[in-house]
Protein backbone atom coordinates (compact mmCIF):
# COMPACT_ATOMS: atom_id res chain seq x y z
CA UNK A 1 0.00 0.00 0.00
CA UNK A 2 1.56 3.53 -0.88
CA UNK A 3 2.75 5.41 1.81
CA UNK A 4 -0.40 7.78 3.57
CA UNK A 5 -3.01 5.82 1.79
CA UNK A 6 -5.72 4.20 3.85
CA UNK A 7 -7.58 1.03 2.94
CA UNK A 8 -10.84 2.98 2.53
CA UNK A 9 -9.26 5.69 -0.27
CA UNK A 10 -7.83 2.51 -2.05
CA UNK A 11 -11.09 0.54 -2.64
CA UNK A 12 -12.76 4.55 -2.98
CA UNK A 13 -9.97 4.96 -6.09
CA UNK A 14 -10.66 1.11 -7.45
CA UNK A 15 -14.12 1.33 -7.98
CA UNK A 16 -13.79 5.03 -9.27
CA UNK A 17 -11.56 3.47 -11.79
CA UNK A 18 -14.15 0.76 -12.93
CA UNK A 19 -16.87 3.74 -13.28
CA UNK A 20 -14.40 5.96 -15.43
CA UNK A 21 -13.72 2.44 -17.13
CA UNK A 22 -17.46 1.90 -18.07
CA UNK A 23 -18.37 5.20 -18.76
CA UNK A 24 -15.82 5.69 -21.26
CA UNK A 25 -16.60 4.90 -25.30
CA UNK A 26 -13.63 3.74 -25.94
CA UNK A 27 -10.58 1.92 -24.15
CA UNK A 28 -8.05 3.64 -21.81
CA UNK A 29 -4.56 3.87 -21.32
CA UNK A 30 -2.95 3.86 -18.05
CA UNK A 31 -2.15 7.58 -18.68
CA UNK A 32 -5.85 8.01 -19.40
CA UNK A 33 -6.93 6.42 -16.72
CA UNK A 34 -4.49 8.11 -13.91
CA UNK A 35 -5.51 11.52 -14.86
CA UNK A 36 -8.80 10.40 -15.00
CA UNK A 37 -8.43 9.31 -11.35
CA UNK A 38 -5.76 12.31 -10.06
CA UNK A 39 -3.49 9.70 -8.94
CA UNK A 40 0.68 9.28 -10.00
CA UNK A 41 0.98 6.60 -12.72
CA UNK A 42 2.17 4.39 -10.52
CA UNK A 43 -0.95 4.34 -8.08
CA UNK A 44 -3.36 3.52 -11.03
CA UNK A 45 -0.93 0.74 -11.91
CA UNK A 46 -1.10 -1.27 -8.91
CA UNK A 47 -5.06 0.16 -8.29
CA UNK A 48 -5.08 -1.76 -12.32
CA UNK A 49 -3.22 -5.02 -11.19
CA UNK A 50 -5.67 -5.60 -8.34
CA UNK A 51 -8.63 -5.14 -11.09
CA UNK A 52 -7.29 -7.59 -13.34
CA UNK A 53 -6.45 -10.17 -10.64
CA UNK A 54 -10.03 -10.79 -10.48
CA UNK A 55 -11.24 -10.31 -14.31
CA UNK A 56 -12.87 -6.70 -13.60
CA UNK A 57 -10.24 -5.27 -15.97
CA UNK A 58 -8.74 -6.34 -19.03
CA UNK A 59 -6.22 -4.83 -21.51
CA UNK A 60 -6.74 -5.03 -25.45
CA UNK A 61 -3.89 -6.21 -27.93
CA UNK A 62 -2.61 -2.54 -27.91
CA UNK A 63 -2.48 -2.58 -23.94
CA UNK A 64 -5.77 -0.67 -23.77
CA UNK A 65 -8.41 -1.27 -20.64
CA UNK A 66 -11.09 -2.16 -20.89
CA UNK A 67 -13.84 -3.41 -18.74
CA UNK A 68 -13.65 -7.23 -17.49
CA UNK A 69 -16.05 -10.40 -18.00
CA UNK A 70 -15.57 -10.15 -13.94
CA UNK A 71 -18.18 -6.65 -13.76
CA UNK A 72 -20.81 -9.11 -16.21
CA UNK A 73 -20.25 -11.85 -13.12
CA UNK A 74 -21.53 -9.16 -10.61
CA UNK A 75 -23.92 -7.49 -12.23
CA UNK A 76 -26.19 -10.57 -12.89
CA UNK A 77 -26.62 -10.56 -9.29
CA UNK A 78 -28.10 -7.03 -8.87
CA UNK A 79 -31.53 -6.80 -8.59
CA UNK A 80 -31.53 -10.27 -9.84
CA UNK A 81 -35.46 -10.79 -9.40
CA UNK A 82 -36.36 -7.13 -11.33
CA UNK A 83 -33.68 -8.21 -14.17
CA UNK A 84 -35.49 -11.48 -14.54
CA UNK A 85 -39.02 -10.13 -14.74
CA UNK A 86 -38.94 -7.35 -16.70
CA UNK A 87 -36.81 -8.87 -19.53
CA UNK A 88 -39.59 -10.15 -21.54
CA UNK A 89 -41.37 -7.07 -21.23
CA UNK A 90 -38.03 -5.09 -22.72
CA UNK A 91 -38.04 -7.88 -25.18
CA UNK A 92 -41.93 -6.94 -26.43
CA UNK A 93 -41.73 -3.57 -26.14
CA UNK A 94 -38.55 -3.35 -28.07
CA UNK A 95 -39.90 -5.18 -30.76
CA UNK A 96 -43.24 -3.93 -31.14
CA UNK A 97 -42.43 -0.57 -30.76
CA UNK A 98 -38.92 -0.69 -33.03
CA UNK A 99 -37.06 1.32 -29.72
CA UNK A 100 -34.51 0.31 -27.37
CA UNK A 101 -36.65 -0.49 -23.46
CA UNK A 102 -34.93 -0.23 -20.55
CA UNK A 103 -35.10 -0.39 -16.58
CA UNK A 104 -34.13 2.52 -14.79
CA UNK A 105 -33.42 2.33 -11.26
CA UNK A 106 -32.73 4.60 -8.14
CA UNK A 107 -29.21 5.27 -7.23
CA UNK A 108 -28.62 7.94 -4.75
CA UNK A 109 -29.19 10.94 -7.11
CA UNK A 110 -29.12 9.35 -10.15
CA UNK A 111 -31.29 7.00 -12.38
CA UNK A 112 -28.74 4.48 -13.18
CA UNK A 113 -29.95 2.01 -16.27
CA UNK A 114 -30.04 -1.58 -14.66
CA UNK A 115 -30.86 -3.68 -18.08
CA UNK A 116 -31.54 -3.07 -21.78
CA UNK A 117 -33.08 -4.27 -25.13
CA UNK A 118 -32.40 -2.77 -28.38
CA UNK A 119 -35.01 -4.17 -31.56
CA UNK A 120 -33.32 -6.84 -33.54
CA UNK A 121 -34.47 -5.49 -36.67
CA UNK A 122 -34.00 -1.44 -36.06
CA UNK A 123 -31.02 0.07 -37.02
CA UNK A 124 -32.07 3.32 -36.09
CA UNK A 125 -32.70 2.92 -32.41
CA UNK A 126 -30.90 4.10 -30.36
CA UNK A 127 -28.35 2.31 -27.26
CA UNK A 128 -28.79 2.78 -24.13
CA UNK A 129 -26.20 1.05 -22.28
CA UNK A 130 -26.78 -0.49 -18.80
CA UNK A 131 -24.79 1.47 -16.32
CA UNK A 132 -25.81 5.22 -18.20
CA UNK A 133 -26.80 7.59 -15.38
CA UNK A 134 -28.43 11.00 -15.56
CA UNK A 135 -29.79 12.68 -12.40
CA UNK A 136 -32.77 11.55 -10.52
CA UNK A 137 -34.78 14.77 -11.75
CA UNK A 138 -34.53 14.70 -15.06
CA UNK A 139 -36.11 12.21 -17.93
CA UNK A 140 -38.79 10.33 -18.11
CA UNK A 141 -37.63 7.42 -15.68
CA UNK A 142 -37.03 9.90 -13.35
CA UNK A 143 -40.23 11.82 -13.22
CA UNK A 144 -42.13 8.20 -13.28
CA UNK A 145 -40.46 6.91 -10.22
CA UNK A 146 -41.52 10.69 -8.53
CA UNK A 147 -44.57 9.72 -9.52
CA UNK A 148 -44.97 6.92 -7.25
CA UNK A 149 -44.74 9.00 -3.87
CA UNK A 150 -45.64 12.41 -2.53
CA UNK A 151 -43.80 15.21 -2.75
CA UNK A 152 -43.07 15.25 1.16
CA UNK A 153 -42.27 12.00 0.56
CA UNK A 154 -39.66 12.69 -2.16
CA UNK A 155 -38.04 15.64 0.34
CA UNK A 156 -38.06 13.05 2.59
CA UNK A 157 -35.44 10.45 0.90
CA UNK A 158 -33.94 12.74 -1.49
CA UNK A 159 -31.72 16.36 -0.42
CA UNK A 160 -32.02 19.01 -2.91
CA UNK A 161 -33.65 17.57 -5.95
CA UNK A 162 -37.18 19.37 -6.82
CA UNK A 163 -40.17 17.30 -7.10
CA UNK A 164 -41.45 18.03 -10.50
CA UNK A 165 -44.85 19.37 -11.78
CA UNK A 166 -44.94 16.54 -14.12
CA UNK A 167 -45.00 13.66 -11.88
CA UNK A 168 -48.07 14.72 -10.52
CA UNK A 169 -49.33 14.86 -13.88
CA UNK A 170 -47.50 11.72 -14.64
CA UNK A 171 -49.50 9.87 -11.20
CA UNK A 172 -52.54 10.76 -13.34
CA UNK A 173 -51.78 9.19 -16.62
CA UNK A 174 -49.65 5.99 -15.11
CA UNK A 175 -46.17 7.11 -16.80
CA UNK A 176 -44.44 9.79 -17.86
CA UNK A 177 -42.69 12.05 -21.35
CA UNK A 178 -39.51 14.10 -21.20
CA UNK A 179 -37.72 15.67 -24.59
CA UNK A 180 -34.94 16.87 -25.02
CA UNK A 181 -33.99 16.78 -21.22
CA UNK A 182 -30.81 14.21 -20.89
CA UNK A 183 -29.79 13.22 -24.37
CA UNK A 184 -31.18 16.40 -27.08
CA UNK A 185 -33.40 15.67 -29.51
CA UNK A 186 -34.39 12.18 -27.78
CA UNK A 187 -37.92 11.38 -26.43
CA UNK A 188 -38.39 9.05 -23.28
CA UNK A 189 -41.35 7.69 -21.86
CA UNK A 190 -41.36 5.58 -19.02
CA UNK A 191 -44.11 3.82 -16.22
CA UNK A 192 -43.03 3.41 -12.61
CA UNK A 193 -42.64 -0.22 -11.26
CA UNK A 194 -43.12 -1.21 -8.01
CA UNK A 195 -40.68 -3.07 -6.71
CA UNK A 196 -41.25 -5.34 -3.14
CA UNK A 197 -39.18 -3.95 -0.52
CA UNK A 198 -37.18 -1.40 -2.35
CA UNK A 199 -37.28 1.64 -4.04
CA UNK A 200 -39.49 2.09 -6.74
CA UNK A 201 -37.64 1.56 -10.29
CA UNK A 202 -39.18 2.89 -14.08
CA UNK A 203 -39.62 0.62 -17.40
CA UNK A 204 -38.73 3.13 -20.40
CA UNK A 205 -38.34 3.36 -23.82
CA UNK A 206 -36.41 5.94 -26.19
CA UNK A 207 -36.37 7.46 -29.74
CA UNK A 208 -35.96 10.12 -32.01
CA UNK A 209 -39.01 10.03 -34.05
CA UNK A 210 -41.90 7.58 -34.09
CA UNK A 211 -45.10 7.80 -36.32
CA UNK A 212 -46.78 6.10 -32.56
CA UNK A 213 -48.44 8.45 -30.30
CA UNK A 214 -47.10 8.77 -27.00
CA UNK A 215 -50.34 7.84 -25.19
CA UNK A 216 -50.10 4.22 -27.18
CA UNK A 217 -46.41 3.94 -25.67
CA UNK A 218 -47.66 5.03 -22.64
CA UNK A 219 -50.33 2.66 -22.13
CA UNK A 220 -48.38 -0.03 -23.18
CA UNK A 221 -45.56 0.24 -21.05
CA UNK A 222 -48.25 1.08 -18.00
CA UNK A 223 -49.55 -2.71 -19.17
CA UNK A 224 -45.84 -3.95 -19.42
CA UNK A 225 -44.58 -2.68 -15.95
CA UNK A 226 -48.04 -3.93 -14.01
CA UNK A 227 -47.17 -7.39 -15.30
CA UNK A 228 -43.29 -7.05 -14.16
CA UNK A 229 -44.92 -6.29 -10.84
CA UNK A 230 -47.15 -9.25 -10.64
CA UNK A 231 -43.99 -11.54 -11.42
CA UNK A 232 -42.57 -9.54 -8.57
CA UNK A 233 -45.40 -10.58 -6.30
Amino acid sequence: MAEGTSPSQTLSRGLRALEILAESPTALSIADLSAALGVHRSIAYRILRTLEDHSLVVRDDGGRLLPGAGLAVLARGVSRDLQSAALPELTRLSEELHMTAFVGVWDRQDCVTLVTVEPRHSGAALAQHPGTRHPLGFGAPGIAIQSTMTETRWHELTSGQPYRAEARRARSLGYAESHDEVIPGVTSIAAPINVPGHRPAALAVVYIRTDQQPEHIGQLLVASAGRIEDQLG
